[in-house]
């Protein structure tokens, strides 16, 4: 069908914008203005009444599954005490006796966010609080760290004796007995004792969380879902969402893997689905993670933390085996992403990358998820060895008021360096990380251009040197997150040859206060020329 979209102001690149698209299917055949267009043959016109239409933001790095999972589990977001933890699990496990019956899990909640003198990380002691019935597992807001009720630990004959899986820590107290905390590979292994969630809900919370993102503007996200352990995600749910059309957005998979092993078992297997040669799913890079969080003291930090430098992070994976596991992924032709958030990560990755790479250098596109504790050296090696940056500028709303406590102002200064990315020439793209923080792209392009919390603080902005453009924002979100999924040159511009996909603002992002960016919500998603999500019916 061949759909002109008219009366826009269709944004093309800095200071260029369109007044009309004509798309025929899934692709734009013609732009300019309302009156040209409007002599050509259509079979529907669509009048977008003077909105401001982006290209289709794209969410670089976040978790679909975990989003739709939080749909039936207790909010902890929102939680400011233990006492308000324990309370709000109490009252959902009385409402919701067949979710838990087997067990509760969640994610949210964050000790920097209690009152002074009850900041510190969950225990069994405030678990049990719950229950000492039905197992518990509750993550950290970051995923890092989790807490667990002594019932979880004798369901799993943990005791003072059981040894730390590699790659995570099973924490203890001052008398050596473990005290319900568990960090990194420790936390796949503890949740494995708790039964997870059957087909049909995970199907119908992943579509949930699909149309949410649909609704937000978003038109791609590219998700860490699938592979290694995983309690909400699983190749087959999103199979069957894409094979029986319902879900329209474009699926770009992060993929884990165990090992070697593990990825050619998939790629004889489930890698030659039909549904990933055609269509809105596809498959993406292998995701490793190298560290932990900042505000979990998981972090990789070369002089470690603040007031603890003994304390320098939990590294997941040790050199050795990443080294190979890269080499490995890289020789069967895959991208290879890792979550780094300290400088050690980043630095230790690097190598490994520069170890995979022939005479041609990275071709393969291996990029640095999240990228957050930095000095310049380690920027101008990124930009350097040309690897891509996958960012989350929203962290900011939070991780401004901890990182100076945790590493430092001279390196808090040098962090999350967005500008100096941009000037560097290094690929960036912009993603949420959600449901670490909210999955609306608006925020989140605040965040870049203004560097202050939600709140409007600090006034001028956090290391404000650290600004980008809005142009610079928004390109990132776009052509960007295009570029780290090998689709520049079809996707993430208002282009004639390009995806029809766009995100029309209920404002014009190009004239308001930057202050109200973080307040825009999106109007109209558009997907291969066709209208997915309408928030106005006006339009």
């Amino acid at each position: 069908m061949k759909r002109l979209y008219y009366n826009g102001k269709f944004y093309l690149e800095s200071g260029k914008f369109a007044e009309a698209v004509l798309c025929d299917g899934e692709f734009i055949t013609r732009i300019g203005q309302r009156e040209d267009l409007k002599t050509l043959a259509f079979d529907e016109a669509i009048d977008l009444k003077g909105r401001t239409v982006l290209p289709g933001l794209n969410d670089s790095h976040c978790h679909v599954s975990a989003i739709g999972a939080s749909y039936v589990q207790v909010d902890l977001y929102n939680c400011r005490s233990t006492q308000e933890i324990v309370e709000a699990c109490r009252e959902f496990i009385e409402k919701n006796p067949e979710l838990c019956e087997n067990g509760l899990r969640s994610m949210g909640w964050n000790q920097d966010l209690f009152a002074e003198g009850e900041r510190f990380l969950l225990t069994k002691k405030e678990l049990d609080q719950i229950s000492t019935e039905i197992p518990i597992s509750l993550q950290r807001v970051c995923g890092h760290v989790t807490s667990v009720n002594t019932k979880l630990m004798e369901i799993a004959h943990v005791d003072v004796n059981t040894p730390s899986p590699e790659g995570g820590t099973i924490e203890k107290d001052e008398k050596g007995e473990p005290n319900g905390i568990f960090t990194e590979n420790a936390i796949h292994w503890i949740e494995s004792f708790v039964p997870g969630y059957s087909d049909e809900v995970k199907e119908e919370f992943t579509i949930r969380a699909l149309q949410h993102a649909q609704s937000l503007g978003l038109t791609s996200v590219q998700g860490n879902e699938v592979g290694g352990p995983n309690t909400t995600g699983e190749f087959r749910i999103f199979r069957k969402i894409y094979e029986e059309g319902k879900a329209k957005i474009r699926f770009r998979h992060q993929i884990c893997f165990d090992g070697l092993e593990d990825m050619d078992t998939f790629l004889e297997g489930e890698a030659k689905e039909p549904i990933y040669k055609e269509g809105r799913l596809a498959l993406g890079p292998v995701k490793m993670f190298k560290d932990g969080s900042l505000g979990g003291y998981t972090a990789l930090l070369k002089n470690g933390y603040r007031g603890n430098p003994e304390n320098k992070g939990v590294p997941v994976m040790d050199y050795p085996f990443q080294e190979s596991f890269v080499k490995g992924v890289a020789d069967r032709g895959w991208q290879v992403i890792t979550h780094v958030i300290g400088d050690q990560a980043a630095e230790e990755t690097l190598d490994a990358y520069e170890s995979s790479f022939g005479e041609e250098g990275n071709t393969l596109r291996h990029g640095l998820v999240h990228l957050q504790i930095t000095d310049r050296a380690l920027m101008e090696r990124v930009a350097k060895l040309n690897i891509t940056a996958f960012y989350q500028p929203i962290f900011l709303d939070y991780d401004m008021h901890i990182v100076e406590e945790r590493v430092g102002s001279e390196l808090a200064a040098t962090s999350y360096a967005f500008k100096t990315a941009e000037d560097l020439g290094i690929h960036v793209s912009y993603g949420t990380d959600a449901p670490v923080e909210s999955l609306n792209p608006f925020p989140n392009i605040y965040s870049a251009v203004t560097r202050c919390d939600l709140k409007g603080f600090p006034e001028g902005g956090f290391v404000p040197q650290e600004k980008v453009t809005l142009e610079q924002a928004i390109d990132a979100y776009t052509t960007g997150s295009a570029y780290c999924e090998f689709k520049e040159d079809i996707k993430g511009r208002i282009k004639e040859g390009f995806l029809a996909d766009f995100t029309v603002l209920d404002r014009d992002i190009f004239t308001i206060k930057t202050g109200e960016i973080k307040e825009i919500k999106a109007a109209m998603t558009i997907i291969g020329g066709e209208v997915v999500f309408k928030q106005d019916e006006t339009l």
